[in-house]
């Protein structure tokens, strides 16, 4: 790691600690040559494979900004969204893969998205899955309906 203080291309690690819930490391480094210290911050890289074949880094602000629109005129916050981001970043994090695709991402985000508002839900699921016709949405509504019941039903017997 390079010192930010006379650019000295070495440099030697003081102290690790985990940061930001556990998803990045803070380094705590000193520059053998000027004797400065300094911090850095570790992440695991994670890359999105789009479509066309170009892959870049995964991004809470794009997941956020395609949600934003399915949850237009819904009782969603920002910090709702940036939850939801957050979560789907820490479950493809958990797959334990470097790059996911696209296709990916948008599963992901299906699960929680449907917790926080089921209309949102329902707009992103027909964008993301295609929906052709009207058989389409009764099918994810009584899919989503099914659901409401058999929760209600764990939740009676418990």
């Amino acid at each position: 790691m390079r010192c930010p203080f006379c650019h000295e291309t070495d440099s030697r690690v003081v102290d690790s600690r985990t940061a930001e819930d556990g998803n990045a490391i803070r380094r705590r480094r000193q520059c053998p040559h000027c004797e400065r210290r300094f911090s850095t911050i570790e992440t695991t890289s994670l890359s999105v494979i789009k479509r066309s074949g170009v892959v870049e880094p995964f991004s809470r602000q794009k997941v956020m900004n395609g949600v934003s629109k399915a949850c237009q005129g819904r009782p969603v916050t920002e910090d709702d969204l940036a939850l939801l981001a957050q979560e789907v970043e820490e479950n493809l994090r958990d797959t334990g893969k470097a790059q996911v695709d696209t296709q990916t991402v948008g599963r992901t985000i299906l699960q929680p998205l449907k917790r926080l508002d089921v209309v949102a839900y329902l707009r992103f699921a027909s964008v993301y899955n295609a929906f052709e016709n009207l058989q389409d949405f009764e099918d994810a509504l009584v899919e989503l309906r099914q659901q409401k019941a058999e929760e209600k039903s764990k939740h009676f017997h418990n």
